[in-house]
C-alpha cells in the first residue's frame, strides 16, 4: 500500500503532516492498518470519535437515513434536523440553532452573529471580539484570525479588523482590554490546540460577570470540550455559568462533518432569512448520526461517567509518570481531554508511540495531547502508559 501514500504525495495539496500510516478501519477503541495491525487510538480524530470508531448505534442511523433521504435543501424542513435542534436546546441553555458543517464554520457564524445583534443594538463602531494568546478557533479568515497565535496568521495579511488578544486565565487583561468598540469575548473552556490548558475556577464564572456588567457577549469555543470529552455534556456546566452563544461541531456527528452555533433567543432573533446559511448545513445524514450521539451520551450515563473516571485515572497515571521521569514537566486535563507537557520535543514521543502500536498527538510542539474515546478502559490506559514509560526511557538515557 505504498503506493497510495505516493499518490497522497502527488495529488493532495500539502496541508497536513501525516505519519506513515495508513488507516484502513475502525472499530471502538482500535483502528487497523491494510495488513490488519492494530492501532490503539488515543487521538480520536482529535476529539471527534467521542463513541469510538464505528459505534453500532450510530452507523445504524445514518445507515437507515442513508436508504431515506441524505439530502435536501434547507428551503424545507427536515425531521432530523428539527429533532437534533431539540435535543442540544432542551440539554443547553440554548433556546436556538443554527447548523453548518464544521467548527470553523460555527465560530465564523458566531463572530457573525456578535456583529449582527452589535450593530443593531449599539451601532456600528462597537464591533471588538476580545479573544485569547494560544487559542485556536479554526481556519476561514475570521476564524484564524480570532485564533491568538502568529504562526496562523503568517502568509495570510491582512488579517480581518476587529479582535483584540489578551493572555488566556486572565480576568483583569480582559477587563483591561475592554473599550466601548468592545462587542464580545470569545474563549475556550479549555484550550486544546493551545496545550491543554485548564483555568481557574474562577476564570469563566468572571468572564460571565465583566460580560454582564459591560453589556458585552459571552461566547464559548466548545468545538473540542463540547459533547462530552470534559465528562460533562457541555464544558461551561463545570462553572455553574452560561454563555450567550456557544459554537460545537467534532464529536456531535461521531465523525460526520457537522457544526452548530447555539444561542438565546434574545441574541439569535437578529438572524434573519438571507443574513447567514450554509448548503449542506444540518443535512438530514449528518443529524442522524448526531441524533444517535447524543441520545447514547445523554441516555446511557456510562459513557459520561467513564469519561469522568477514566480521566481521573489516566492523569493519576500520567503523574506517575512525572514522578519518574524529569524530562516530564507538569500533567493537566478535565475528562479525557488530557495534556502532558515535556521539556524535550513531543513529536519524536508521537513517532516512537505509533512504531508501539499507539496513536497520540504533540501541540505547541511539547506538549502530548491525549483525546481517546469516552468508551476506553483501564487497561488501554495501562497499555499506554507502559508504553510510554519504556519511551521516555529510551529517550532520556
Amino acid at each position: 500500500m505504498d503506493h497510495l501514500i505516493d499518490e497522497a504525495q502527488q495529488y493532495l495539496m500539502n496541508t497536513y503532516t501525516r505519519q506513515p500510516l495508513i488507516i484502513h478501519k475502525g472499530r471502538g477503541t482500535r483502528v487497523y492498518d491494510p495488513n490488519g495491525k492494530e492501532y490503539l487510538d488515543f487521538v480520536g480524530g482529535v476529539a471527534v470519535n467521542n463513541l469510538g470508531h464505528c459505534h453500532p448505534n450510530v452507523t445504524v442511523a445514518f445507515q437507515k437515513q442513508a436508504q431515506r433521504l441524505v439530502h435536501v435543501s434547507n428551503l424545507y424542513y427536515t425531521v432530523p434536523q428539527v429533532k437534533l435542534a431539540r435535543l442540544l436546546v432542551e440539554h443547553s441553555f440554548a433556546d436556538k440553532v443554527f447548523f453548518c458543517n464544521s467548527g470553523t464554520e460555527a465560530i465564523e457564524a458566531a463572530i457573525k452573529l456578535v456583529r449582527k445583534f452589535s450593530h443593531e443594538k449599539y451601532g456600528p463602531d462597537r464591533h471588538e471580539i476580545i479573544t485569547m494568546e494560544q487559542s485556536f478557533h479554526g481556519r476561514t479568515l475570521a476564524a484564524v484570525t480570532a485564533t491568538a497565535q502568529p504562526k496562523y496568521h503568517k502568509g495570510f495579511e491582512p488579517l480581518v479588523p476587529g479582535f483584540r488578544y489578551v493572555p488566556y486565565n486572565d480576568l483583569k487583561a480582559v477587563a483591561q482590554a475592554v473599550s466601548d468598540r468592545t462587542a464580545a469575548v470569545l474563549v475556550e473552556p479549555v484550550q486544546g490546540e493551545g496545550g491543554v490548558r485548564i483555568p481557574d475556577n474562577e476564570y469563566l464564572p468572571g468572564l460571565r460577570k465583566l460580560c454582564d456588567e459591560k453589556g458585552l457577549l459571552l461566547v464559548l469555543d466548545e468545538v473540542q470540550t463540547g459533547i462530552g470529552r470534559t465528562g460533562r455534556l457541555f464544558g461551561y456546566e463545570h462553572y455553574g455559568i452560561e454563555p450567550d452563544i456557544m459554537a460545537l461541531a467534532k464529536g456531535l456527528g461521531s465523525g460526520l462533518p457537522i457544526g452548530a452555533l447555539l444561542a438565546k433567543d434574545s441574541v439569535a432573533r437578529v438572524f434573519t432569512p438571507g443574513s447567514h446559511a450554509a448548503t449542506f448545513g444540518g443535512n438530514p445524514l449528518v443529524c442522524a448520526a448526531a441524533i444517535a450521539t447524543l441520545e447514547v451520551l445523554l441516555e446511557e450515563g456510562f459513557v459520561l461517567d467513564n469519561c469522568r473516571r477514566m480521566g481521573d485515572y489516566f492523569v493519576e497515571r500520567l503523574k506517575g509518570l512525572q514522578q519518574r521521569h524529569p524530562c516530564v514537566v507538569s500533567v493537566r486535563g478535565q475528562g479525557l481531554l488530557v495534556g502532558m507537557e515535556l521539556a524535550i520535543d513531543g513529536k519524536p514521543i508521537v513517532q516512537d508511540c505509533l512504531e508501539e502500536g499507539i496513536l497520540i498527538n504533540c501541540t505547541m510542539d511539547r506538549v502530548l495531547r491525549f483525546v481517546p474515546p469516552l468508551i476506553i478502559l483501564k487497561e488501554e490506559i495501562d497499555l499506554l502508559i507502559n508504553r510510554l514509560d519504556g519511551i521516555l526511557k529510551k529517550r532520556t538515557a
